[in-house]
């Protein structure tokens, strides 16, 4: 017994200090006992600058270099020939930061480095993967270090054309707009007075019978947010522009929405009660919605959905709505002072929302990329086609086709830029602002020609174009 437990011992002690190495993918994590120190003591070879910083500042679509030294001294190992070392540097961002290619400096000292051509893209923080690597001639790379501990903070610039606009006082940016301000108390009362116009009966039998607005959740929230995934991967769009298209397309049904209705013969009183549920349902689907498509898009780390602004926001819309048809059935002077304020205020809003539009286009779509133009366009045109089919599959009545149609089609943009704007950091807000608000121009302008056809075909087939505040 005595003599087996020696011989144990001594193959223990003569095994016991060997190199050991174990694989990891494609490369061999180095597991050898041997510090090899640095001069300063530290058990880290690489590093960037003096190593006092682990974050660094550089300007926004700009490139540049890095410079990472390494004083590990690679030496011979048992049973194989050490060559040479090499760095392999990864930005975790992409969008934020890329990395151009790898460079060995030639300097000959105890430290080499490497010289590292970078290219920043907007603003944001990328962090760095950093891997130092042995390289033998006889087998795969040995990891010796990795560090994830460096990032680069991209910062705004201040000569892109946006920057310059708001710098020079002439244009603010919009979520700071008094204008914005202004308008919200004529959005609530023109919300109400949309609200005089529900009908009692057309809602009881929508309760009855829920499939116009069964049609324009499967639309809105099922349909639509699927189309923006996959036209955003076909037309490549970054992946901050492709989610700011997912949550735009999945908006509930905007106020225009019922403006349309009227204007096109559709029935209104559905057109308010597809938004009012729509809008309810959105406080549950749109946060759903993004962070589905935000983890297949890889942001769903980045994504933060304020839920308690956002319902806010939803209930600034549902709230008027139903306090309007709350005074419709208790006050019927109320009523008719509301039902006859709708054209005025509409006006004023639209007047407003051309002013807004021109501000908004100042400081977002500076440098607006043509393939969110292009995507944008077709959504509206997608969203009128699907309702118009969900509609006439459900065998609805032809002023229930246009009204599921049209609110398939419309989205609430304003819903879709407060998300982004309470999302993310303004930088990358005003990037991802870009969808809804390229949506929303496509919407209003299809919108309009559609309303300026169907006004001149009915005039031209001596048909009697409907009155606006019927």
């Amino acid at each position: 017994m005595m003599r087996t437990l020696f011989t144990f011992c001594c193959l223990f002690l003569i095994t016991g200090g060997a190199d050991r190495a174990w694989a990891a993918g494609n490369l061999t994590v180095d597991g050898s006992n041997d510090t090899n120190l640095t001069a300063d003591g530290s058990s880290r070879y690489i590093r960037i600058g003096d190593g006092s910083s682990q974050e660094f500042e550089f300007p926004e679509n700009t490139n540049g270099v890095i410079v990472i030294s390494s004083q590990y001294r690679s030496s011979s190992r048992k049973g194989r020939q050490s060559w040479k070392q090499t760095v392999r540097v990864r930005s975790l961002d992409p969008e934020v930061l890329s990395i151009l290619n790898v460079t060995d400096s030639g300097h000959a000292g105890p430290a080499k480095s490497y010289i590292i051509s970078i290219r920043s893209g907007f603003a944001g923080r990328a962090q760095l993967q950093i891997q130092l690597l042995d390289l033998d001639q006889d087998s795969v790379p040995v990891l010796i270090e990795e560090r994830t501990d460096y990032s680069i903070r991209v910062a705004p610039g201040n000569d892109d054309p946006a920057t310059r606009l708001i710098q020079s006082g002439g244009l603010s940016h919009f979520s700071e707009n008094p204008v914005l301000f202004a308008l919200l108390p004529l959005i609530f009362i023109n919300k109400c007075a949309f609200g005089c116009k529900v009908e009692v009966e057309v809602l009881r039998g929508l309760v009855r019978s829920p499939v116009p607005l069964l049609l324009g959740v499967l639309g809105q929230f099922l349909v639509m947010p699927l189309y923006a995934y996959c036209v955003s991967r076909l037309a490549s769009l970054p992946t901050t522009l492709s989610l700011g298209l997912v949550i735009t397309c999945s908006a509930p049904g905007g106020g225009g929405g019922y403006l349309y209705s009227l204007l096109l013969s559709g029935d209104v009183t559905l057109a308010i009660s597809m938004t009012l549920v729509s809008t309810v349902v959105a406080a549950a689907a749109m946060p759903l919605s993004s962070a589905l498509y935000g983890r297949l898009l890889g942001v769903h780390a980045a994504l933060h959905v304020p839920f308690v602004k956002i319902l806010g926001t939803l209930l600034f819309i549902a709230i008027p709505i139903s306090l309007g048809m709350l005074v419709k059935l208790r006050l019927p002077a109320l009523t008719r002072v509301l039902l006859a304020l709708i054209r005025p205020f509409s006006f004023v809003l639209i007047i407003g929302g051309i002013f807004m539009a021109y501000q908004m286009g100042a400081s977002i779509l500076a440098d607006v990329k043509p393939q969110i133009v292009a995507v944008g366009v077709t959504v509206p045109l997608l969203g009128l086609v699907v309702g118009a089919i969900l509609a006439k599959l459900a065998r609805l009545a032809p002023p229930q086709r246009k009204t599921v149609s049209i609110e398939v089609g419309v989205q609430n943009s304003l819903l879709a830029l407060a998300v982004m704007q309470l999302s993310f950091h303004r930088a990358e807000a005003d990037f991802a602002s870009q969808a809804p608000f390229i949506v929303a121009l496509s919407s209003t302008s299809e919108m309009l020609l559609i309303v300026l056809g169907y006004f001149a075909q009915r005039r031209l087939c001596g048909a009697a174009v409907p009155r606006t505040d019927a």
